[in-house]
């Protein structure tokens, strides 16, 4: 049968339609048989066999179950050994694949083989019961009417209980019915052998399995499943090898029902979700029936067998939960999917009519990252802070003007990337756009009704001592459309700077990518995260090096998959600092210093008790520093108060008063990082001598705070401090800049915040 299978449908379709005359002869065989009645041999009359009688029909009618093979049958019993022949009408849907028309085929046929299995099984039993006994003797003259005398006590091996070979006896003529069972056994065998194989190589194409992948390899011009064919040998072999039905019978019936139980539900789901894309041909249905035919199939399951049950179940869910670990890229178009989105759908709406309150604050950030690949710190800070609670959206603003293509396909790679480094996230492009054009069109644009950021999220802007005066003010000007939009605002600074790639700007990032018919096979984002965490420190390795291994290690071709096109990046060398990793390694034990200057709200102090929460951070405990003006006791009485009642865990509180003048070393230094962009930079405005007298208080704030932060941070594992608010009409982008210079010069890890007047702390749980 495997030869035959392996050889071709065509090949199977001639042995089916072979195999078909001789159940259709042995059907006819019976059925004249029954009627002709036994002939003169007082064989027949002793084996049971009376003919077809009113009465024999009205004795065999009520059910009559006894003790077989040392168990005492019952309906269900009888019913899992029976329910595998009837098991046939499934093999439409499962070679579905190879039918011409499929939506009309699998409806006709199965309704047709129902209904042909129905009336054949009914007019079998019907007959068989109306023409011989349920137990004989051999002996025709035990026969009394239509009973065995001798057969009281239990002893009789014929008739229908206890004779095999019945129907054999019955008919006009035992070898076309031992004919006929034999075909309808290699039927039903041929079309499983048939259709299993074609199964296992759909599931090895999506990669559902890992170990099915390598039977899934099709050979000739109809793409033919041999190592399925292999398989199923393999498999059925040991099956025939146990030699007994019963003792299989309910494992195989329990596992035809659950997967029954599983179309019927699927049914049901799409037809209750309604998806667009749900269309049935086949209109003669209703959901309910579906939803009680899984309930049918699901009680008789454990009516049959409790044990055989749970093993179906289980071996169910083991697969399920390699499906859900694998996270297979194969896209069916379930109705999951359309339920999911209706279900978000709803949510979102709901969720737009209550009113916000502090105790359910989440911070949903925007990261004006750039390309993700470009700057993972920020990121993987964001994600932290974000981590499966709330919104987190990556922006992207490139000055080009870009073709549909390529941001497209810019905006999967950029998704891929974020999928292969678990990070749950959005991804948006905004291009053809000054800096702060993208970024006022990214806040007011991001997000809709309550599910939209209410933090910006910006990485400090290194190079702005060389930048030219119009780069300078989008930077500047940005931070003003975050305050402009109600957002709070955070600026992370790394000491080694944000960027991984060096000797490269974004334009020539975006330039240089080719359209996805130019795309030639390179590497894929998740192979370069994984290289990227294996370089040494100050690594100078170059990319094309890591492109052209890449390229020699891929030997062997692999099933014919859509994936999303992968691109040629420049060669741009990596510098993969510690830093690059510092929110996705573990950290020993350290310490988070909050400096907690200014009351906006509490986000200064939320964010950092979020990321001790967190399994990677949680060795590092809270430092807060706090500013007092009049009496240091009672101001810090009240702000531990507070914070034992915010359950905000610390390490320690330092109060410090920065209305001291700062020492003349640092105001000099002060001074001469102006100078030095005043020298330097000639596209800059130069600084006015007014400004720096009307500001001169606020700079020696700032320069104070310097001080201080050298004395009590340099050493800790990241700062969190409270950001001066730039005042536009007051305060120039360059002067506002040197401030920040000055606090987060040769520091730690060190994150600005500024919260929006939205309070996110409360004393109640």
């Amino acid at each position: 049968m495997i030869i035959i299978c392996a050889i071709g449908m065509d090949w199977e379709v001639k042995a089916q339609n072979f195999l078909l005359v001789l159940i259709i002869v042995a059907i006819f065989n019976f059925i004249i048989g029954a009627i002709v009645g036994p002939g003169s041999s007082s064989e027949e009359l002793g084996k049971g066999f009376l003919g077809i009688s009113a009465t024999l029909l009205a004795a065999n009618m009520g059910p009559g179950y006894t003790v077989m093979n040392g168990v005492q049958q019952n309906f269900f019993s009888v019913f899992a050994i029976f329910f595998p022949s009837v098991t046939g009408i499934q093999s439409g849907a499962n070679i579905c694949g190879d039918l011409r028309d499929p939506a009309k085929a699998i409806p006709k046929g199965t309704l047709w083989a129902c209904l042909i299995s129905a009336i054949s099984y009914v007019l079998f039993s019907f007959m068989a019961a109306g023409a011989a006994v349920r137990e004989a003797s051999g002996n025709a003259s035990d026969l009394v009417g239509v009973t065995f005398t001798s057969c009281a006590g239990g002893n009789c091996t014929y008739g229908l209980l206890n004779d095999y070979t019945v129907m054999q006896l019955i008919s006009l003529t035992s070898a076309i019915t031992y004919a006929g069972c034999w075909a309808a056994t290699l039927s039903t065998a041929l079309t499983n052998i048939l259709s299993v194989p074609r199964l296992i190589q759909a599931l090895g194409i999506d990669r559902i399995y890992p170990g099915l992948i390598f039977f899934s390899k099709g050979y000739g011009k109809h793409g033919e499943p041999y190592r399925g064919y292999g398989l199923v040998f393999l498999i059925s072999l040991i099956f025939i090898l146990i030699a007994d039905l019963d003792a299989i019978a309910s494992l195989i019936t329990n596992l035809y029902l659950a997967s029954y139980a599983f179309i019927n539900f699927c049914t049901f789901h799409a037809a209750t979700v309604k998806p667009l894309g749900w269309r049935p041909t086949f209109q003669y249905y209703h959901p309910y029936v579906s939803l009680l035919a899984t309930i049918l199939c699901v009680a008789i399951m454990f009516l049959i067998s409790v044990v055989s049950s749970f093993i179906a179940m289980a071996f169910i869910f083991v697969l399920y939960l390699v499906v859900v670990y694998r996270k297979p890229e194969a896209n069916w178009g379930s109705s999951v999917q359309a339920q999911a989105y209706k279900t978000a759908l709803n949510s979102t709406l709901n969720l737009e009519g209550t009113s916000d309150h502090v105790k359910n604050y989440q911070p949903q950030i925007l990261a004006i990252a750039g390309d993700p690949m470009q700057r993972p710190a920020l990121i993987d800070l964001a994600h932290l802070i974000t981590k499966h609670s709330s919104l987190m959206v990556i922006g992207n603003i490139i000055p080009q003007r870009l073709p549909y293509k390529r941001r497209r396909a810019l905006s999967d790679m950029g998704k891929t990337y974020l999928k292969d480094s678990n990070i749950r996230a959005f991804y948006k492009i905004m291009d053809g756009l000054d800096f702060d054009q993208g970024a006022r069109c990214l806040i007011q644009s991001t997000g809709f009704g309550r599910l939209a950021p209410n933090i910006l999220m910006l990485g400090y802007k290194t190079n702005w001592r060389t930048a030219n005066h119009q780069q300078l003010s989008a930077y500047y000007n940005t931070l003003h459309t975050a305050f402009d939009n109600r957002l709070a605002l955070l600026i992370l600074r790394m000491g080694k700077g944000l960027d991984i790639f060096k000797g490269m700007s974004s334009s020539d990032l975006y330039t240089t990518i080719p359209s996805p018919q130019e795309t030639t096979v390179s590497f894929t984002s998740k192979r370069m995260a994984a290289r990227r965490s294996l370089m040494p420190v100050n690594s100078n390795l170059d990319l094309h090096e890591l492109m052209q291994s890449s390229r020699s290690s891929q030997t062997s071709p692999a099933p014919t998959f859509h994936a999303a096109p992968t691109f040629d990046y420049p060669t741009p060398q990596v510098t993969a600092e510690p830093e690059a990793n510092l929110f996705k390694q573990k950290q020993a034990k350290g310490t988070i210093d909050v400096w907690w200057l200014y009351d906006d709200g509490g986000l200064t102090m939320l964010l950092p008790y979020i990321i001790t929460t967190r399994s990677k951070w949680e060795k590092c405990k809270i430092r807060v520093f706090a500013l007092w003006s009049v009496n240091i006791q009672e101001e810090e009485t009240n702000l531990k108060l507070l914070l034992d009642k915010l359950r905000i865990s610390y390490l320690s509180l330092t109060m410090v008063k920065v209305t001291d003048k700062p020492m003349e070393s640092t105001i000099e230094e002060h001074l001469e990082l102006l100078r030095t962009v005043a020298d330097t930079n000639d596209d800059l405005p130069v600084l006015s001598e007014s400004e720096k007298q009307q500001l001169e208080v606020k700079t020696n704030r700032q320069l104070r705070l310097r001080e201080l932060l050298l004395e009590h941070s340099k050493s800790a594992s990241l700062i969190v401090m409270s950001m001066p608010v730039p005042r536009q009409d007051t305060v120039s982008a360059v002067l506002y800049m040197s401030w920040l210079e000055m606090l987060t010069k040769d520091m730690p890890p060190f994150l600005l915040v500024r919260g929006n007047q939205t309070e996110v702390l409360t004393f109640y749980s």
